[in-house]
């Protein structure tokens, strides 16, 4: 009897210890298998120093499933657009120094290292109301080759910046924030 619990022991024990790896593996598969945002850009100030005689020529927004998108479209002209996007505790104009208020529990100034010929957006301001990320768009001024924007978001979440061609020989400045840490 002694010899037939062991190897029922040994049985048992040999089966947990063949059991336990695919387990292990099926979860590891479940959840690679999950969808992923995958953002971590930070929240610190993104920037470039070049700048571009191209005008801002409209702004954009659009919602992702992992984050809200802004695109400053630039016409073709000299240069490559620089930027400067950062969070700030109050949203400034360059040119008078006076606080500009914006929407959010959070703040991004943007600058774009380009003149814009016209208000963008037009009335100054655009809201978003539902958005997971942003909150408002508020046009600040266009002062010395340099156009201002401030952006209200949810909270201090991660963002970056970055410039794309544009198939018509223009580029986009994009301003994406992160829906979460």
């Amino acid at each position: 009897m002694k010899t037939n619990t062991r190897r029922r022991l040994c049985a048992i024990a040999l089966a947990a210890a063949l059991a336990a790896p695919v387990t292990a593996a099926a979860t590891t598969n479940t959840a690679s298998a999950l969808p992923s945002c995958g953002t971590q850009w930070g929240s610190l100030a993104k920037t470039s120093a070049s700048q571009t005689r191209a005008s801002i020529t409209g702004v954009r927004a659009g919602q992702h499933p992992c984050f809200d998108r802004l695109v400053f479209d630039l016409g073709r002209g000299t240069g490559k657009v620089g930027y400067d996007v950062r969070y700030v505790s109050t949203v400034t104009s360059p040119s008078s120094g006076l606080p500009v208020p914006v929407s959010g529990g959070a703040r991004i100034q943007v600058t774009v290292k380009a003149p814009a010929a016209k208000r963008i957006p037009a009335g100054g301001t655009l809201t978003y109301a539902g958005w997971q990320s942003f909150r408002q768009l508020k046009w600040v001024t266009s002062f010395e080759g340099y156009t201002d924007f401030g952006l209200g978001v949810r909270a201090r979440l991660p963002m970056r910046a970055f410039v794309l061609m544009a198939p018509d020989g223009g580029q986009r400045l994009v301003v994406d924030v992160a829906h979460h840490w």
